[in-house]
Order: structure tokens, then sequence, then C-alpha cells
């Protein structure tokens, strides 16, 4: 009887047990079910993102919109206030104008001796550097000029203020008016950027349109700039009528006073002569002594510079020895106490020509600011000297008030020629030490 067997082949892949196969269909099952879940919550979570989205961007949209009408609403406020402030400077600049035009009018029609005292006056200003002062004489001489032509000066001075009053009303008036045009530019841009939507036409994505602008500012420094513009045009506002009243009081006042103003204008300007005499005098020894002692300081730095060339002589001689010493051979190129005393030689020496060399430096720095002072000294030397005869050539020159039409009579002019001579001679007089 034959047997037969058949020969069976299994891949040769790993088999899986059946509970491994159940586990791996419930697997699938379960990622399917979570998948679902998934796809289920997104499309939800679209949906409601969707719903989100569109609220929010209509409520940003209508914010926005709420925004440029309150911005709108804010400058047109700004605005008409401003324009009310701009109107009130408009009367204000006609009306300072008007009575700016009335007091040089009176000006024009005022006659009298004015030259002379302008002459002084003139004559006066052209003094030099620190002897342009306010001093007593230049007041009484301006104080006088007031008494003579009835209130002249005060009248051109009121104009000149009146001038320079009206020069920042321009200049204010002109800030305001850019302000009004540049608020109602913004306005109308506000207000084309307001009748903008979704659907216009002229819209389309910026390449970064949330930077800030060049030259942008703050919304808080935007509030701060109104208000000072606002309060620039009250302060220059506040005093206008002042000025206006000072002109017209101005017009109306007169004086009577000559014959004393003289004396007085006179008497401060003989006794600013005695001091400008004194004080150069105190200076021409000043200057004396500074020179004194300037000699000094030369020779002091020239025996420090002697001192210096010395103490490097002797620190070549030092240095020289150490190289010198430095070129023995073997054993006898040692350490020497020999050496370590030209080292400590070479040190002392160095620190000597340091500190030389420093006091030459400061005795140099103390000769130039002598110098220096002493060229101070002599521009105001000269100052004072130009000041001294303008000032004597200002009391000759009020000689012609003394008599003509334009003032009193005296009995003896030549007598105060005579005491600006003696004020001459002082120029001579210098103090000895």
């Amino acid at each position: 009887m034959a047997f037969h067997s058949v020969v069976t082949m299994e891949k040769p892949l790993q088999h899986i047990s059946l509970t491994d196969w159940h586990a791996r269909v419930s697997q699938l099952r379960n990622v399917a079910v979570a998948r679902r879940s998934d796809a289920f919550a997104i499309r939800h979570a679209s949906r409601s993102l969707r719903n989100e989205t569109r609220i929010e961007g209509d409520w940003a949209n209508y914010e926005t919109n709420e925004g440029l009408t309150d911005r709108i609403s804010e400058l047109n406020r700004w605005r008409d206030i401003i324009a009310k402030t701009f109107d009130r400077i408009e009367r204000e600049i006609y009306m300072l104008q008007e009575e700016k035009n009335a007091t040089e009018r009176e000006l024009e029609t005022l006659t009298g001796p004015i030259s002379v005292i302008a002459e002084c006056l003139t004559m006066r200003d052209g003094r030099l550097g620190s002897e342009m002062t306010y001093d007593e004489a230049d007041t009484e001489i301006k104080n006088e000029l007031a008494i003579l032509e009835n209130n002249q000066r005060l009248l051109a001075d009121r104009c000149q203020k009146a001038w320079e009053k009206l020069t920042r009303l321009e200049e204010v008036r002109f800030k305001i008016g850019m302000e009004i045009d540049n608020k109602l530019e913004a306005v109308e841009l506000d207000n084309s950027q307001l009748a903008l939507d979704r659907n216009a036409a002229n819209i389309s994505y910026k390449p970064d349109p949330t930077r800030n602008p060049k030259n942008s500012c703050s919304y808080e420094t935007w509030l701060e700039h109104v208000k000072n513009m606002k309060q620039l045009a009250e302060n220059e506002l506040a005093d206008t009528y002042a000025i206006r009243e000072a002109l017209f009081v101005c017009r109306e006042k007169a004086r009577n006073m000559l014959q004393s103003q003289q004396e007085r204008a006179e008497h401060t300007i003989r006794k600013r002569i005695f001091e400008t005499q004194r004080a150069r005098n105190e200076l021409e020894w000043q200057k004396m002594k500074m020179k004194d002692e300037m000699e000094q300081a030369v020779c002091e730095i020239k025996t420090l510079e002697q001192a210096l060339r010395d103490k490097s002589d002797g620190l070549k001689l030092a240095e020289t020895r150490l190289e010198n010493r430095a070129q023995r051979s073997g054993m006898e190129l040692c350490m020497d106490q020999a050496h370590e005393m030209l080292c400590v030689e070479v040190e002392k020496l160095r620190e000597i020509r340091r500190r030389l060399i420093c006091k030459i430096d400061e005795s140099k720095a103390n000769y130039n600011l002598m110098e220096e002072h002493a060229q101070k000294i002599d521009v105001d030397l000269e100052n004072k000297q130009h000041s001294l005869m303008t000032d004597i050539r200002a009391l000759d020159l009020r000689q012609r008030l003394k008599g003509g039409e334009f003032g009193l009579k005296m009995a003896n002019p030549s007598a105060q020629t005579d005491r600006n001579i003696v004020l001459t001679r002082m120029e001579d007089e210098i103090p000895k030490t």
C-alpha cells in the first residue's frame, strides 16, 4: 500500500494570531470613528469661526466708522474753536494796526529839539563791548528825550512794542491758519475714508499699512498741540487791549520838566565819566601787575625747561649704562646691586622728568591764561577809553541845548567845556604801586 504526502510552504513572514487580527479590525474601527468625530468637530468649529469672524469683522468695521465719525466731529469742533480765535486775532490785528498808524501820525506831527538828544543817544550807542550798559546816564538822557518832545520816546517805544506785538500776532495768525487748513484737509480725507466700503473699486492690499507714518505723533501729543495753539493765541490776545490803550494814553500824555532833567542828565554823565576813568585806572594797574607776573612766569618756565634738560642728560646716562652693562657675557651678566641701583636711578629720573613736564605744562597753561586775560584787559581798556571820549563828546554836544531856540540860555557856556578839559586830564593819573 503506497502513502502520499503534500509538502506545504509558507511565506517567510510573521503570522499574527486571530486575536491580533480582531484587535487590528477594532483599532481601525475606533480610528475611523475618531476621525469622523474630529471632522465633525472641525466642521462645527469652522462654522463657528466663520460666524464669529464675520461678526467681528462687521463690528470692527462699524467701530472704525464710528471712530472716523467721532474724529471728524472732534476735528470740526476744534476747527470751529480755532476759527473763532482766528477771527479774534484778525480783529485785534486790525484795531492794533489802526492804533499804531494813529500813533505814528502823531509822531510825525511832533516838533521840538529832538535832534541833539537823538545824536547823544546814537553817540553813546557807539560804545563797544562791555561798555554797552544801561547805565544811569542812558536812563536820564532817555527820560530827558521823553520830557523834551512831549512823550516822544514813549510814543516811539510804544510803536516799537506794537510792531513787535503785530509781528507775533501775524506769526500766530499764520500758524492758526495752517492749523485750520490742516484740519480741513484731515476732515476731507476722513470723510473720503468713511465713504469707502468693502465693495469700493479703489481698495487693495497695501505694503505694511499698520506702520507708523513718518513725522506721525500720538493722539495725546496732537491734543496737547491743539490746546497749546489755542493757549498761544489766547496769551497773545491777553495783552493786546492793554497795548492799544497804552498807545492812546501816550498820544494824550505831555510833560514839561526840561530844565531839571537836563541838569540831572548832565550830572549822571559826569558821574559816569568819573566811574569809567576810575575803572580804567584800576585796569591799567592790573595790566601792569599782570605784565610783571607774566615776565616772572616766563623766567620760571625757562628755569624749569633747563632743569628738564639736565634731568634728561642724567636719564640718558643711566639708560646708557644699563644698556652697555647688558652686553656682558656669561655668568657676568647678573642682576647685581649696581644694576638695581641703575634701575632705581632710571625710575627716579623718569618720575622727576614727568613731574617737571607736568609743572612746565601747568606753568605754560597759567601763562596762557594770564596772556589771554591781559588781552581781555586791553580790549576792555580800549572800550573804556572809547566810552570816556564818547561821554565827553556828548557833554560838548549838549551845549547846543543850553542856547538857541531849543533850550535855556546859560550865563557862561565855556565853563562846561573847562570842566570837560579837567576830566580829560584824569587820563594821566595812574595809581603807583
